[in-house]
Protein backbone atom coordinates (compact mmCIF):
# COMPACT_ATOMS: atom_id res chain seq x y z
CA UNK A 1 0.00 0.00 0.00
CA UNK A 2 1.50 3.26 -0.53
CA UNK A 3 2.05 6.20 1.61
CA UNK A 4 -0.44 8.30 -0.71
CA UNK A 5 -3.57 5.69 -0.23
CA UNK A 6 -2.56 4.91 3.58
CA UNK A 7 -3.65 8.85 4.15
CA UNK A 8 -6.61 8.53 2.33
CA UNK A 9 -9.49 9.39 3.74
CA UNK A 10 -7.87 8.81 7.37
CA UNK A 11 -5.85 12.00 7.55
CA UNK A 12 -7.44 13.96 4.59
CA UNK A 13 -8.77 17.21 4.82
CA UNK A 14 -11.93 15.78 4.77
CA UNK A 15 -11.60 13.70 7.39
CA UNK A 16 -10.52 17.07 9.90
CA UNK A 17 -13.45 18.42 8.35
CA UNK A 18 -15.74 15.90 9.79
CA UNK A 19 -13.84 16.04 12.52
CA UNK A 20 -14.01 19.75 12.68
CA UNK A 21 -17.81 19.13 13.01
CA UNK A 22 -18.14 16.83 15.56
CA UNK A 23 -16.56 18.90 17.72
CA UNK A 24 -18.70 21.87 16.97
CA UNK A 25 -21.96 19.90 17.64
CA UNK A 26 -20.34 17.90 20.70
CA UNK A 27 -22.84 18.94 24.07
CA UNK A 28 -19.85 18.03 26.25
CA UNK A 29 -17.29 20.88 24.22
CA UNK A 30 -20.24 23.34 24.64
CA UNK A 31 -19.49 23.11 28.25
CA UNK A 32 -15.77 22.36 28.83
CA UNK A 33 -14.66 24.26 25.30
CA UNK A 34 -15.40 28.15 26.56
CA UNK A 35 -11.83 28.96 27.47
CA UNK A 36 -10.45 26.97 23.82
CA UNK A 37 -9.40 29.81 21.85
CA UNK A 38 -6.18 29.03 20.29
CA UNK A 39 -4.66 26.97 17.34
CA UNK A 40 -2.52 23.90 17.92
CA UNK A 41 -1.30 21.55 14.44
CA UNK A 42 -1.59 17.85 14.11
CA UNK A 43 1.27 15.97 12.65
CA UNK A 44 0.24 12.40 10.61
CA UNK A 45 3.47 11.37 10.33
CA UNK A 46 4.79 13.92 7.21
CA UNK A 47 1.20 15.20 7.28
CA UNK A 48 -0.01 18.44 9.12
CA UNK A 49 -2.79 20.38 9.47
CA UNK A 50 -3.29 23.61 11.60
CA UNK A 51 -6.71 23.60 14.12
CA UNK A 52 -7.98 26.85 14.68
CA UNK A 53 -10.56 26.95 17.77
CA UNK A 54 -12.86 29.90 19.40
CA UNK A 55 -14.63 28.87 22.79
CA UNK A 56 -14.40 25.34 21.70
CA UNK A 57 -15.31 25.50 18.18
CA UNK A 58 -13.46 24.40 15.00
CA UNK A 59 -13.15 27.13 13.18
CA UNK A 60 -10.24 26.98 10.39
CA UNK A 61 -8.60 23.74 9.73
CA UNK A 62 -5.47 24.50 7.59
CA UNK A 63 -4.14 21.62 5.37
CA UNK A 64 0.20 21.83 4.80
CA UNK A 65 0.31 24.99 6.75
CA UNK A 66 2.85 27.89 5.89
CA UNK A 67 5.73 28.92 7.73
CA UNK A 68 3.79 31.91 8.80
CA UNK A 69 0.56 29.68 9.95
CA UNK A 70 1.26 29.96 13.92
CA UNK A 71 0.16 27.45 16.21
CA UNK A 72 0.53 27.27 19.69
CA UNK A 73 1.39 23.86 19.65
CA UNK A 74 1.47 20.73 18.63
CA UNK A 75 0.59 17.06 18.70
CA UNK A 76 3.08 14.66 16.58
CA UNK A 77 3.70 11.17 15.98
CA UNK A 78 4.60 8.48 12.87
CA UNK A 79 0.56 6.62 11.55
CA UNK A 80 1.51 3.71 13.32
CA UNK A 81 1.12 5.90 16.94
CA UNK A 82 -1.88 7.69 15.19
CA UNK A 83 -3.43 4.44 13.93
CA UNK A 84 -3.40 3.00 17.81
CA UNK A 85 -5.06 6.04 19.08
CA UNK A 86 -7.29 6.60 16.87
CA UNK A 87 -9.02 2.66 16.65
CA UNK A 88 -12.49 2.23 18.16
CA UNK A 89 -10.74 -0.10 21.14
CA UNK A 90 -7.07 1.99 21.80
CA UNK A 91 -4.79 -0.78 23.25
CA UNK A 92 -3.31 0.38 27.16
CA UNK A 93 -1.36 3.61 26.95
CA UNK A 94 -2.91 4.80 23.58
CA UNK A 95 -6.58 5.69 24.73
CA UNK A 96 -6.02 8.77 25.96
CA UNK A 97 -3.70 11.24 24.77
CA UNK A 98 -2.02 12.39 27.98
CA UNK A 99 -1.04 8.59 28.22
CA UNK A 100 0.50 8.57 25.29
CA UNK A 101 2.65 11.95 25.85
CA UNK A 102 3.93 10.26 29.19
CA UNK A 103 4.84 6.90 27.81
CA UNK A 104 4.91 6.79 23.86
CA UNK A 105 8.25 8.40 23.01
CA UNK A 106 7.14 8.78 18.93
CA UNK A 107 4.00 10.78 20.26
CA UNK A 108 5.30 14.70 21.20
CA UNK A 109 4.24 17.80 22.31
CA UNK A 110 5.77 20.69 20.22
CA UNK A 111 4.76 24.21 21.11
CA UNK A 112 3.38 25.72 24.82
CA UNK A 113 3.30 22.86 26.94
CA UNK A 114 1.73 25.98 29.40
CA UNK A 115 -1.43 26.26 26.76
CA UNK A 116 -2.07 22.67 26.54
CA UNK A 117 -2.55 22.02 30.41
CA UNK A 118 -4.35 24.93 30.45
CA UNK A 119 -6.82 23.87 28.44
CA UNK A 120 -6.69 20.34 29.52
CA UNK A 121 -10.53 19.15 29.51
CA UNK A 122 -11.22 20.39 26.23
CA UNK A 123 -8.54 19.28 24.70
CA UNK A 124 -9.10 15.43 26.10
CA UNK A 125 -12.36 15.79 24.75
CA UNK A 126 -11.44 17.64 21.36
CA UNK A 127 -8.45 14.89 20.88
CA UNK A 128 -10.92 12.15 22.05
CA UNK A 129 -13.43 13.24 19.14
CA UNK A 130 -10.62 12.50 16.25
CA UNK A 131 -11.80 9.03 16.61
CA UNK A 132 -15.09 9.17 14.47
CA UNK A 133 -16.41 5.14 15.19
CA UNK A 134 -15.27 4.47 11.51
CA UNK A 135 -12.22 3.19 11.58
Amino acid sequence: MTKEKRLNPRYSLGWLESFAQRVNADPEMAVVGDWLSTSFALVFGDKKYVVHTDKGKVVNVVANPRIDERSMFGFRAPLEIWDRFLSPTPPALYNDFFAMLMRVPEFSLDGDAMVVMQNARALQRTMNLLRDGKN
